[in-house]
């Protein structure tokens, strides 16, 4: 048996299928009924040990790399109520228990996991760690800047196009990649402290991935942020994203008590009667709008900034994914309005 250990001194005994390994981290749920692989593979879940609350896990079994959000699983460890071993799907190439124990990655059944998400709302999410074995110190990833750990080492160009877009890869889900190649634009996708206009990079517009953690912590990025803004150059945050332009324009960002890890969240576009549902995965908001935006959405649920805009110049972010993956592909849309942002402003 393993056993789940909160940083209140909650603990709770678990049945393994993962790895036998022990391992902390910020101890955080999502809602979604579907896409785990997609969700593991999400490198905003870097540092946390996830609550899936969706009582059937692993029936579909694991798809081909090639379906993930990134070459590896990012969580440090998981917690389900049910775990099916037996999975029946066609692009099934293994099973979650296999995938768990190749890539090292602890996992827990525990049947209450109702009592756990409801603590983790109530409490609001804290520290944890899996101990089987030995007892190891709890974890904190947002005391450090997790960014680092889950960004591109090199420079991977995609794609051809009129127009070229550099990615600064904060933790970079894969299908944001897709969404702009399939548009017909080059993509560079450059490691989260890398200078494009130090480096003289010939490219349109710039675009800020998703990503872990405290966004105050990558100072470096925020840095290259401002650059852009400076010159006025196009720019498209999606959530740390979102974060990061409004720190780098003057804005401010601050913790949720547990954030939104979902594929359901209503986000309501600004003086509009739409609301889309998106999917979301993050800890952090933006608590204040920077001099010169505009707030773009707001969410349904607890009235957060969930996208900002800027007046005059073609800035812009949102708090949720676009790209999905899981999830509604709602707000798609996004994509499309940057780019013609980018087209409109050229011709001014």
């Amino acid at each position: 048996m393993g056993k789940l250990i909160l940083e209140d001194g909650t603990e709770i005994d678990g049945k393994p299928f993962g790895a036998i390994t022990e391992t902390s981290g910020e101890t955080v749920f999502a809602t979604g009924m579907t896409g785990y692989t997609e969700t593991l593979t999400d490198p905003s879940f870097a540092g946390q040990i996830l609550i899936l609350t969706y009582p059937l896990i692993g029936n579909y079994g694991v798809p081909d790399k090639k379906y993930w959000e990134s070459d590896r699983i990012q969580v440090s460890g998981l917690i389900v109520s049910d775990y099916i071993d037996r999975p029946s799907h066609h692009q099934s190439k293994k099973t979650l228990s296999q995938w768990l124990k190749q890539e090292k990655i602890p996992a827990l059944i525990i049947k209450d996991t109702r009592f756990l998400t409801k603590h983790l709302r109530e409490k609001g999410v804290m520290l944890g760690k899996i101990n089987f074995k030995k007892n190891i110190d709890f974890f904190d990833p947002n005391k450090i800047n997790i960014v680092e750990s889950v960004s591109t080492k090199k420079i991977l160009e995609h794609g051809k196009g009129d127009k070229t877009i550099v990615i600064i890869d904060c933790g970079a889900k894969n299908n944001i990649r897709r969404c702009f190649l399939k548009r017909g634009v080059k993509t560079i996708t450059v490691p989260w402290d890398y200078d494009p206009f130090e480096k003289n990079l010939k490219f349109d517009a710039l675009f800020i991935s998703n990503g872990p953690g405290d966004p105050k912590k990558a100072k470096k990025t925020i840095s290259i942020i401002k650059k852009a803004l400076d010159r006025k150059l196009p720019t498209l945050g999606i959530c740390l994203g979102n974060q990061l332009l409004a720190l780098a324009a003057g804005g401010d960002t601050y913790k949720l008590k547990y954030g939104h890890r979902s594929q359901n969240q209503p986000c309501i576009l600004q003086d509009s009667k739409k609301c889309y549902i998106t999917t979301q995965n993050h800890g952090f908001a933006v608590g204040k709008v920077p001099p010169g935006f505009n707030r773009w959405f707001t969410n349904g649920n607890d009235g957060s900034i969930e996208g900002i805009i800027h007046k005059k110049y073609p800035f812009m972010s949102v708090q949720f994914h676009p790209e999905a993956t899981p999830g509604p592909k709602d707000t798609e849309w996004i994509f499309d309005y940057f780019l013609k942002k980018i087209k409109n402003y050229e011709k001014k």
